[in-house]
């Protein structure tokens, strides 16, 4: 199995836009999807999901995974950890698309998260740039989940979990499967990791499987 580093990521990111010249939505756009048909296998008769969207990318990846859930008939709620005007980039992007289709937004409150009723939660809070414990009211997002007690699908890696070690930078969603694009990350590798990530699928993102292999080679 190919497991990739925090570097190596990012490496095949800029390398995918830079020399390839794929656009970074577009990159979004595919690893939305796919994760989008693994949430859908994931939900049952109660067809409602609640998708907890982080600042940066995973965010970003988590609007546009709510939106083509809601487009196959799923109720959706896109709880968001900041302001939706913070976001950025193709984040951004995702969040106009989301706001023109009047989706529901709204705070990521411990509260909100421990009252939803649904069929399951969408962690898509931090991705693989995360290396220190995250501050704010995280730890209690994390123990709402927890409290709520429904079957949670991680976005690349759950949140808080170190992507390089596969440990725990404090507080850590634990899921039922985890959907992580290009490879398996290196920290998956350690069997520590495996109470959080529950399950992992891996998910192709449009990459270049030639520019995936090179990547894999370069140093940790």
């Amino acid at each position: 199995m190919t497991y990739l580093s925090r570097h190596q990521v990012r490496e095949l990111d800029h390398l995918a836009i830079e020399r390839y010249g794929i656009p970074g939505i577009v990159l979004m756009e595919n690893a939305s999807t796919g994760a989008a048909r693994v949430a859908l296998a994931m939900l049952r008769r109660n067809r409602r999901a609640l998708v907890l969207c982080g600042g940066g990318n995973n965010g970003g990846d988590g609007l546009a995974i709510g939106r083509h859930l809601h487009n196959r008939g799923i109720e959706i709620l896109l709880a968001t950890t900041i302001d939706p005007s913070g976001y950025k980039g193709d984040a951004a992007i995702n969040m106009n698309i989301v706001r023109q289709m009047n989706l529901p937004i709204q705070p990521a409150t411990p509260d909100l998260i421990r009252q939803w009723q649904g069929g399951l939660i969408i962690d898509a809070i931090f991705g693989t740039g995360l290396s220190q414990p995250p501050r704010g009211d995280f730890a209690a997002i994390v123990a709402a989940v927890a409290d709520n007690g429904a079957p949670v699908l991680s976005i690349d890696l759950p949140s808080g979990l170190d992507c390089d070690t596969g440990e725990p930078l404090g507080n850590a969603i634990r899921a039922r499967a985890t959907v992580t694009f290009v490879a398996a990350k290196k920290g998956f590798a350690n069997p520590a990791s495996r109470p959080y990530t529950g399950r992992v699928i891996v998910c192709g993102i449009g990459a270049p499987r030639e520019l995936i292999a090179e990547v894999s080679r370069l140093p940790g």
